[in-house]
């Protein structure tokens, strides 16, 4: 039987980042609410959400899984740089965040090349 998602440390950490977007939007402008705070939700929601689906699966398709979060992580990563630059979170927040995002998709990858060595 797979491992339940919850269990995947990789999981863990982007749930974690995804509490951390939804508390920082809530303080993001009222006129952002249908554009970069839904995105950034979005994007942070992506991560944890494709881990658990994928884990549904076994290889070649969890490894698509957890490409589609590496690629919601990086979009996530450049909204942190855009919300800071419009003054929406402070640099040293939006610099927090960025490591852990970043940290998050070093995991990403290294999930996936184990996967990728197990098939082989």
């Amino acid at each position: 039987m797979a491992r339940a998602f919850q269990e995947y440390v990789v999981y863990q950490r982007a749930h974690a980042v995804a509490l951390a977007v939804y508390k920082e939007t809530t303080l993001f402008p009222r006129t952002e609410i249908f554009g970069l705070t839904s995105q950034m939700r979005r994007s942070a929601q992506s991560i944890p959400t494709n881990i658990a689906e994928g884990s549904a699966f076994d290889g070649k398709e969890f490894r698509r899984f957890l490409g589609i979060a590496l690629g919601s992580a990086t979009e996530l990563e450049y909204q942190f740089i855009l919300a800071t630059d419009l003054g929406y979170l402070r640099p040293d927040r939006s610099s927090e965040l960025q490591g852990d995002v970043r940290e998050v998709q070093r995991m990403l990858v290294a999930f996936r090349q184990r996967l990728l060595d197990q098939a082989q």
